[in-house]
């Protein structure tokens, strides 16, 4: 083929410049875009005040603070603790008076409430309420939330070791001989 033929694959210098043009136009509204970009990043992320409602406005309390549990996952914890504030209206006056709720394990595996009480009599009849109450707060919570309640009797006496002691010893259990 000669090089004047019309179908060759060599460009004229006005099709070289219509190039070079079309890239450079490309090119400064990237950096026009790039540096709006910065601008609107330094007054704020581009959020402009007007009459519509925008995530600036301020909102009720109780908005905030269910918008902030749910944004960090904390709806079994305060589901549970919300529980615990209300323990005497789920199990009754009488077993609230002698049964603490103390602690929740919110681990997957686990899901255990852990409960106090101040004698083996009421935490025996714990024991014995356990599947149904375990139920109620299931009910409550949603199913799974707990599944299973460990009942902890009384604790003892604080053992006190005292400022008399035999050199060597291991505790209150240790004896002289």
């Amino acid at each position: 083929m000669s090089p004047g033929a019309p179908g060759t694959a060599e460009t004229s210098g006005v099709d070289l410049a219509r190039v070079a043009l079309r890239a450079a136009k490309e090119q400064a509204k990237a950096r026009g875009a790039a540096a709006q970009q910065k601008k609107q990043a330094k007054r704020g992320g581009g959020l402009r005040s007007g009459a519509r409602a925008d995530g600036r406005d301020p909102m009720a309390l109780g908005a905030a603070i269910n918008r902030l549990i749910t944004e960090r996952g904390w709806e079994t914890p305060a589901a549970v603790g919300g529980v615990m504030g209300r323990w005497p209206q789920i199990v009754g006056d009488d077993l609230a008076k002698h049964c603490v709720p103390l602690k929740y394990d919110e681990e997957p595996d686990e899901r255990v409430l852990t409960v106090q009480c101040d004698s083996t009599a009421w935490a025996t009849q714990l024991r014995l309420l356990a599947p149904r109450l375990v139920a109620r707060l299931n009910e409550d919570l949603g199913q799974g939330t707990v599944r299973m309640i460990k009942v902890l009797g009384p604790g003892g006496p604080r053992r006190g070791y005292g400022p008399l002691r035999a050199p060597g010893s291991v505790g209150p259990g240790d004896t002289y001989g």
